[in-house]
């Protein structure tokens, strides 16, 4: 299926419904490394029943849009610096620069549901054209939305693709902000039910100045940009699912080895698929039985800091986690050697972990920052 069946037919941008005035929020520790990633994008695909107005649909999701932004005005706001250089997101009611969270409205004609979701991976082209902001960097949140979201048309339903700006949330805030939406639009509230807990400063309070400036805004629109693109090799794509049934097997083959050792927990579902698809990525690589190979895992620190911080913390409160082994150790030994090695480094990422990472990655900031200083002043 062609990109070019998806067309934009409106771009709008949506506020808060209630006045919530100026407000600043500092980014911390735990945002900061975001601004380096690019913008986390989810699609939503709903197949409706038979005929429907998409007119009134889109009318709706951006009604009760206004709505949920109410508590989560942040999404709404832009990255901005204060005086010193430290970053943070800004809001105003009043200020024009200030525009609210991008919608777009596009329709796919000839698309269906069924187009978007083979398992063979072929419709990751199409799916691209039905999220906004690809390839976008967190840092461009300085002169664009921190969030954009995309209602299209499909012949048979709907697809909504959201772009969320990553140094403004992770996974867990993103998710909560999406359940809290869902509520208003589906008419199952008026108001938010669960409000996100926004004051970032109490999970960490240290201002770290970084010294970042944001790419020149685009001259080009983005189907501009996308058309005056080169054509070129293009990475596969392959969808792999796994059945209850499949995820059940693998559990229970990893757990089942005689070699682990007693009295240890059970390996989770989450462990035991992770290195069934660790070894078989490793093996399909052909890294020879010395080089190292490493599992990355972003884990919710709400609960692993001290003291800990309420699920609804908004922001970005994980970190990342790393398993390294060389290829040929996690090759040979069965698969719940891999297992307990994740499962370990996991757990052992308390608090004092925590506080160490943030401590390092501020400390690499501070001498960097004096370094430049010191050659400027020659």
């Amino acid at each position: 299926m062609s990109s070019a069946a998806v067309k934009i037919t409106s771009k709008t941008h949506v506020k808060p419904t209630t006045s919530i005035g100026r407000k600043e929020c500092q980014l911390v520790t735990f945002d900061l490394p975001y601004l380096a990633f690019y913008y986390n994008q989810k699609l939503l695909i709903y197949k409706s029943n038979g005929p429907f107005d998409f007119a009134d649909v889109a009318g709706k999701i951006r009604e009760s849009l206004g709505v949920v932004l109410g508590e989560f005005y942040q999404l709404a706001g832009k990255l901005g610096k204060d005086e010193e250089g430290v970053f943070r997101v800004e809001y105003d009611d009043s200020d024009a620069d200030v525009e609210g969270v991008q919608v777009l409205e596009a329709v796919a004609e000839g698309v269906c549901v069924g187009d978007l979701t083979v398992e063979d991976g072929s419709g990751g082209a199409l799916i691209k054209e039905l999220i906004p902001y690809n390839g976008v960097l967190n840092l461009e949140g300085m002169h664009r939305p921190l969030l954009a979201v995309q209602l299209t048309k499909l012949e048979d339903g709907l697809a909504m693709g959201c772009a969320f700006n990553h140094a403004i949330l992770d996974g867990t805030a993103t998710w909560h902000f999406m359940s809290s939406w869902a509520e208003i639009c589906s008419g199952k509230s008026t108001s938010v039910s669960n409000p996100p807990f926004l004051d970032r400063t109490k999970a960490r309070n240290t201002r770290v100045k970084l010294d970042l400036s944001p790419p020149a805004p685009a001259a080009k629109s983005e189907e501009e940009s996308a058309a005056a693109k080169p054509e070129g090799s293009q990475l596969g794509e392959k969808v792999f699912k796994f059945s209850d049934s499949e995820v059940a097997t693998i559990k229970s083959l990893v757990n089942s080895n005689p070699a682990l050792a007693e009295g240890r927990k059970p390996l989770s579902t989450f462990q035991t698929l992770s290195v069934h698809i660790w070894r078989h990525v490793t093996m399909a690589r052909e890294l020879k039985p010395e080089d190292y190979t490493v599992f990355t895992v972003f884990a919710d620190c709400r609960k692993r800091v001290d003291p800990a911080m309420a699920d609804s913390y908004f922001g970005n409160l994980i970190q990342a986690i790393f398993t390294v082994l060389p290829a040929g150790m996690l090759i040979s030994n069965p698969p719940g050697f891999g297992a307990s090695m994740i499962q370990g480094v996991i757990e052992k990422h308390d608090a004092k972990a925590i506080e160490g990472r943030n401590s390092d990655w501020e400390a690499v900031l501070t001498r960097l920052c004096s370094n430049e200083m010191a050659q400027r002043s020659h």
